[in-house]
């Protein structure tokens, strides 16, 4: 039975909100642990979803996953049987890409479904497909699934990505850790899910240099160890809270904010006049949210990291309806990235679509509560920061793609002021 929250919005945020694990980091370890028939230990995971789909998919193909703690879980791919892998999971699940790396890098080949995920527009995988021909691998693409084949020799090798993709960096990092040669990756993506990679790889004995930047080298080795290692916090997630504080003019310290990863983001906040202070609460930073009283917004335009990540695009087009005078809005990466503002128009907002990429909000304006869609977790989490600002009562429907990526947000956002629940639909 599908579920849906309903918002009573105009009351501003107050109180404490701790961000949890990182949800797009979570996978590449997870997938990592495959490498190795030792046993793995990962801490610190959300509870959402996406995590649980992974970790199903993990545990079909063989592997051995236990909880052995609230947010720690042991993988021990001793016997893995890549035949077994669960298509249904695959197909609504974009994360499942990265099985090709470590299952290519440790049985030489692999069947693998379309990957599905958010519906914000074309997401092929021409770009791991052709990062990994680069790499010697034979592909043969059906009308539903790819065949993946080792067919040269390993040897040093230099490949160039197509763009600046996350999940193909994380790919062949992964397929390039388990190969006994040099790889050097060319037009790497820099963010945090690929930093944060690229150490539990060490720990497992691979050398990489350069991660965070857009040049990395990976020399491989064929035995790879087990390891321990603790998951950072979620910079989106912290993002997303601050920007919720930000759109309600509340009062919210943020917790366990990966700062180093959000300085761009900060620096913007900073400049379109955001009060906030940056703390450190037992070893980890916090960021306090202040109430503003004037904030102007020109322009946002998501880019690679260090950009602004595309993920907290529609968080910030929210927060420009509150603005006076106009914001463009631009993401040239996801052409239904911007779906959310059509939603947005429903409640009152102004804004005019120059193209799928571009919009212009004109501000402010006063939003009114109505029952929205969801298309995807980013616009999904966009809608709720919409409702907690909207007058009147907000019914936002498709809340599974939500809880994809936000562990309980109900929850955790009642406790510091928003009237919000869950509710199943009849």
């Amino acid at each position: 039975m599908s579920e849906k929250f309903i918002i009573n919005g105009g009351k501003p945020l107050e109180g404490e909100i701790e961000v949890k694990g990182a949800k797009n980091a979570a996978f590449p370890l997870i997938v990592a642990s495959l490498l190795t028939k030792e046993e793995c230990v990962i801490d610190n995971l959300p509870l959402i979803e996406d995590v649980f789909r992974l970790l199903e998919i993990v545990k079909e193909m063989g592997a051995e996953v236990s909880w052995i703690g609230e947010r720690k879980v042991k993988i021990k791919a001793k016997n893995l049987n890549p035949s077994m892998i669960r298509s249904d999971l695959v197909k609504i699940f974009r994360g499942s890409v990265l099985l090709v790396g470590p299952i290519l890098a440790r049985f030489g080949k692999l069947n693998l479904p379309q990957p599905g995920g958010c519906i914000i527009g074309a997401r092929p995988i021409n770009t791991h497909l052709n990062a990994f021909r680069q790499l010697g691998v034979k592909i043969i693409p059906h009308n539903n699934h790819f065949e993946f084949e080792i067919k040269e020799k390993p040897k040093d090798r230099k490949i160039i990505l197509d763009e600046f993709s996350v999940t193909t960096t994380e790919n062949v990092l992964l397929f390039a850790s388990s190969i006994p040669v040099t790889t050097v990756i060319k037009i790497a993506d820099a963010d945090y899910q690929v930093q944060e990679l690229a150490k539990f790889l060490r720990k497992m004995g691979v050398k990489i240099k350069g991660a965070g930047t857009h040049t990395i080298i990976i020399k491989g080795r064929k035995k790879l160890k087990g390891v321990r290692h603790k998951l950072m916090y979620d910079p989106i997630e912290a993002g997303t809270f601050i920007l919720m504080a930000a759109a309600t003019r509340g009062n919210v310290l943020v917790k366990n904010v990966e700062i180093e990863y959000l300085e761009f983001f900060l620096h913007k906040l900073k400049n379109i006049g955001l009060p906030f202070e940056i703390s450190n609460i037992h070893g980890r930073s916090a960021i306090l949210v202040k109430p503003w009283k004037y904030l102007k917004i020109d322009k946002i335009q998501s880019l690679p990291y260090p950009g602004l990540p595309t993920d907290l695009q529609s968080a910030f087009g929210v927060l420009a309806t509150l603005t006076k005078g106009s914001t463009l809005i631009h993401d040239p990466l996801y052409e239904g990235r911007l779906k959310y503002l059509e939603e947005l128009n429903k409640m009152g907002a102004e804004i005019y679509f120059a193209d799928p990429h571009r919009a212009i909000i004109n501000g402010p304006t006063q939003l009114y509560g109505r029952e929205l869609g969801t298309f995807d977790l980013r616009g999904g989490a966009a809608l709720i920061v919409a409702g907690l600002i909207a007058k009147g009562r907000t019914v936002v429907d498709n809340i599974y793609q939500i809880d994809r990526g936000y562990e309980k947000i109900e929850e955790r956002l009642q406790k510091i002021g928003a009237d919000i629940k869950r509710v199943k639909d009849k």
